[in-house]
């Protein structure tokens, strides 16, 4: 008998709000499309009371889930959150370890935080129907505070996220190079960086590479414009070839806002690094979410890389409550509330990335496994609601006829310089494999 597994993902659920009675119905086809034997998405929200304080910085805008609230979340399905995004320590550490807290309490799989980088670095494991699959999620974006650190025998865990470290290259020529250096040599802008070299407080780039004012231009021939950290690459790698080394599948979500170049569209050159290495490494999917936008599917060595899902859910005009910070960063008085911070912000609803159609489109993958092999990958076309008014707003519909066309075209047209081939039948999209 041959073995078999389904797994289904989904972009980000920035889910801050309660579903209305009115959406009932369309909840009950995205819960049964989601219907599988693991059943994915990233938690793109803290869940905690608002009793305690914020954080001193956010993802962009503070958010966080009542608990009450939060199990209207919970009636898709998911069997797994991933928790390594941007906005896990929107409300400081309090914040993420009431994540961590409410989603053990309802015995909801999940990764990406912890109490220390060895548990926010460790898998989730799920039981299906025997078939061991881990999870594990990591993010790009991030701030230094909120990385997770490691017990010494003298001091404790900080808790935290599993993170991926990256830099940015700008490839220009050695003439370019010439003129980079003279400026810095005239303006001194690189001192405070050569004294901290020449005292052992910085370490000094490698051949091929100038750095002017912490800008690291690379001048070796190279065009590629980032590169992972290479500690932190082989840290996600080693811990993948271990959990195959036990588990029967494993899976990555990945958080990344950055692009390679302008178009949000197209994904940085690290990404795609990275990818490619954790499926080397032994992983079957890699899911990929963090920036509002669809981006390419690329099947690689039969595996599937989802450079982004973009948003399954996406309510960022109905955070309740926003700290001064925010109302301070645009001009409002520190007890407006969120609503008057949001117009603020987006200039009376004039811009923003919920005046964007596309961040409000997206696909539900379903993969089929058997026996360690992708033998068969649909997308489900979904729109999160963008002309919708009120609590519906956000909230994801199956999107059909010329919706689902407009989604297909997409995603098509993103793919197809990877080889990837992609069919629509019955308002699904099908991979050829």
């Amino acid at each position: 008998m041959k073995d078999k597994l389904t797994v289904t993902a989904t972009g980000d659920s920035l889910f801050v709000a309660d579903i209305p009675e009115e959406y009932n119905a369309d909840l009950a086809v995205m819960k049964d499309y989601i219907s599988a034997d693991v059943r994915i998405t990233n938690l793109e929200t803290n869940v905690s009371k608002f009793g305690d304080f914020p954080n001193a910085y956010s993802g962009g805008t503070w958010l966080n889930t009542e608990p009450e609230v939060f199990d209207d979340l919970v009636k898709y399905g998911f069997n797994y959150y991933g928790t390594a995004n941007n906005h896990c320590m929107d409300y400081s550490y309090h914040g993420l370890l009431s994540t961590i807290d409410e989603l053990d309490k309802r015995g909801l799989a999940h990764s990406g935080t912890g109490r220390s980088l060895s548990e926010a670095a460790a898998p989730a494991v799920i039981d299906a129907d025997g078939k061991k699959v881990a999870i594990f999620a990591v993010t790009a974006e991030y701030e230094t505070a909120s990385k997770a650190g490691y017990e010494t025998k003298t001091l404790k865990a900080r808790p935290g996220v599993n993170y991926i470290g990256h830099e940015n290259l700008f490839p220009v020529s050695p003439e370019t190079v010439a003129e980079l250096k003279k400026i810095s040599e005239e303006t001194q802008i690189n001192a405070s960086r050569e004294q901290n070299i020449a005292t052992g407080y910085a370490l000094p780039d490698p051949d091929g590479i100038f750095n002017f004012g912490g800008v690291k231009f690379i001048y070796d021939g190279s065009t590629k414009r980032s590169v992972c950290n290479k500690k932190d690459l082989e840290r996600i790698v080693s811990s993948i070839k271990q959990a195959k080394e036990k588990y029967d599948y494993v899976i990555i979500l990945i958080h990344c806002h950055d692009k390679k170049v302008a178009d949000p569209e197209v994904q940085p050159d690290y990404f795609e690094e990275l990818s490619r290495a954790c499926i080397d490494a032994g992983a079957c999917a890699m899911i990929g979410g963090g920036t509002h936008q669809l981006r390419p599917l690329e099947i690689y060595k039969g595996c599937p890389i989802f450079y982004s899902l973009g948003d399954f859910i996406y309510q960022g005009m109905r955070v309740p409550i926003l700290p001064a910070d925010f109302m301070i960063a645009y001009g409002q008085d520190i007890n407006a509330t969120a609503w008057e911070g949001l117009m603020a912000r987006s200039k009376g609803n004039k811009i923003g990335l919920q005046t964007m159609r596309s961040s409000f489109l997206t696909v539900i993958p379903k993969m089929t496994f058997v026996d360690g092999k992708m033998t068969e990958l649909e997308m489900m076309p979904v729109v999160a609601g963008f002309e919708r008014e009120g609590k519906l707003n956000g909230l994801p519909y199956h999107a059909k006829g010329e919706e689902a066309k407009e989604i297909f075209d997409i995603i098509n047209r993103l793919s197809a310089p990877y080889g990837t081939k992609l069919i629509m039948e019955n308002d699904i999209i099908k991979a050829q494999l």
